[in-house]
């Protein structure tokens, strides 16, 4: 090599070395990233099995706790056949170890975590769980106007894939049991059923909430039990959860808190060990949110598309299927006006085109709301609360054969407003047949009253509806009111049907 051409080479060298340097630093980056990503696959396949074996464990847990109820129930020798309340004090074997890590007072009470008060039939393999919670309120009280709601206008077919649970979310006994009455004699038949439940917890369920730290302004308590629900609200629901042909995990059918949110069971797991881990920060609404920004967000990515990677697991409903009507929140002293605008206008009576009559009625209707509106199919009948001895009557101008009736108290607002011991009555249209019931007693099967007319029905829930099987005409037909009630009534359906 002569000595003018040692520099170039040297520079050449020198460059070489600098590009194998650089390579060499590529091929440690790539292998620590490959390092990192590595590791980081592990650790999701590591937090994927743990959450299978969470789901595993309160599937197991659930069962355990259904064949303990099951046994009990089975030897309780104290309580009817129409409803079973216990009280569970057993400890049942489980390793949900991280609900005692986020709720350290637990550890002290491991049977707290179990209700001491269930009410109901443990009905298991349904489609659909839906849960209410309550407390005390210092105003008014919300939870059966709420569930008159959910159950107007559902049927059999309906009632039969449905649980709802309610969770009295408060530790004295005397309150938790005069709720847990009212809401049986209410609804005895739902409670037989097995398609209402109610639990409560234990005192020792409860951390110190004194100690809680106040980070956002608001009370401890979050609860909800003021909602109305659309009639069809079961068909929209399961309709709108089989149309989506994407993996979901929250769908939204209020747009309101934490109102109307249907989650999948074997997502459960995950969202209850994430509402542990930050019950003390955030309202449950907003931990909801963060849940699905740690699910799905991208922290190298802007807002917008997070929020759009959100709403691919979080779908929205339209319209909505349940409102908010409380306005005394359960925060002590607040007045809470919270309206879902995506609800609409509610569907308050249902017309039918009725045989000409004359209406007659005892009570006393209330503003424009006339029994001759809702017989018309123009609004719903509106009249203070009814005592023993009240009646609403229909005289059809001319004697007719009627094949069917149908009388539905109560509309989507005021769904407690209903008929109770309140009879169905028809007066047949013969004379000399009137005077023969009065005489010598019904030849038909149907009993007579001592003014000539038969009971055909009765409101159950608030509904009367049935066919008339007569022979002959009739002239009119009666409701009668047995004993005072203590709501005012609405009808907001009448149907008669001419043979």
């Amino acid at each position: 090599m002569d000595f003018e051409e040692f520099p170039t080479y040297a520079f050449k060298k020198s460059q070489l070395q600098k590009e194998v340097f650089r390579e060499v630093l590529l091929n440690n980056d790539l292998a620590m990233y490959q390092s990192q990503f590595l590791e980081l696959r592990q650790r999701l396949l590591y937090a994927e099995k743990e959450n299978k074996k969470r789901s595993h464990e309160l599937s197991s847990a659930l069962d355990e706790i259904k064949r303990i109820i099951a046994k009990r129930m089975n030897s309780t020798t104290n309580h009817t056949d129409d409803e079973k309340v216990l009280n569970l004090t057993r400890k049942l074997p489980l390793r949900l170890t991280n609900m005692y890590y986020y709720l350290p007072h637990l550890r002290e009470y491991e049977d707290a975590i179990f209700p001491n008060v269930i009410v109901g039939q443990q009905r298991s393999g349904v489609s659909l769980v839906m849960g209410i919670p309550t407390v005390k309120r210092e105003k008014q009280s919300y939870l059966m106007t709420t569930l008159h709601s959910l159950f107007y206008e559902l049927s059999e077919e309906q009632k039969n894939d449905l649980v709802i649970i309610i969770f009295v979310a408060e530790v004295n006994e005397e309150y938790v049991n005069s709720v847990a009455e009212s809401v049986k004699s209410s609804f005895p038949k739902e409670i037989q059923s097995g398609v209402l439940e109610i639990i409560s917890p234990p005192a020792s369920y409860y951390p110190d909430l004194s100690n809680l730290r106040k980070t956002l302004g608001d009370s401890e308590d979050r609860l909800e039990d003021d909602i109305i629900a659309k009639p069809d609200y079961i068909q929209s629901i399961k309709k709108f959860a089989a149309e989506q042909s994407q993996e979901w995990m929250i769908l939204e059918f209020s747009q309101l808190g934490f109102i109307g949110k249907l989650f999948k069971s074997e997502d459960l797991p995950l969202i209850v060990e994430f509402f542990l881990m930050f019950y003390k920060d955030k309202p449950i609404d907003w931990l909801l949110d963060h849940l699905l920004w740690v699910k799905v967000c991208n922290p190298e990515k802007d807002a917008a598309h997070c929020e759009k990677e959100k709403e691919k697991i979080r779908i929205r409903a339209k319209p909505s299927l349940f409102q908010h009507m409380g306005i005394h929140s359960s925060l002590s002293g607040k007045i809470q006006n919270l309206k879902d605008k995506d609800f609409g206008s509610n569907v308050l009576h249902k017309a039918h085109n009725n045989p000409p009559a004359k209406v007659y009625t005892s009570l006393q209707a209330y503003q424009q709301y006339t029994l001759e509106k809702i017989y018309g199919g123009k609004d719903y009948f509106w009249a203070s609360a009814p005592v023993a001895g009240d009646y609403i009557r229909f005289t059809f101008l001319k004697p007719l054969k009627v094949e069917k009736y149908l009388f539905r108290s109560g509309n989507i607002e005021h769904p407690g407003d209903i008929l109770h011991n309140t009879t169905v009555e028809v007066l047949p249209a013969d004379d000399a047949e009137r005077k023969g019931l009065f005489d010598n007693g019904s030849k038909f099967n149907y009993p007579a009253t001592k003014d000539g007319y038969l009971k055909i029905g009765a409101f159950v829930n608030g509904i009367a509806e049935g066919n008339i099987n007569l022979p002959k005409k009739i002239q009119a037909i009666r409701l009668s009111v047995n004993s005072d009630s203590p709501v005012w009534v609405i009808l907001s359906e009448l149907e008669v049907s001419k043979d």
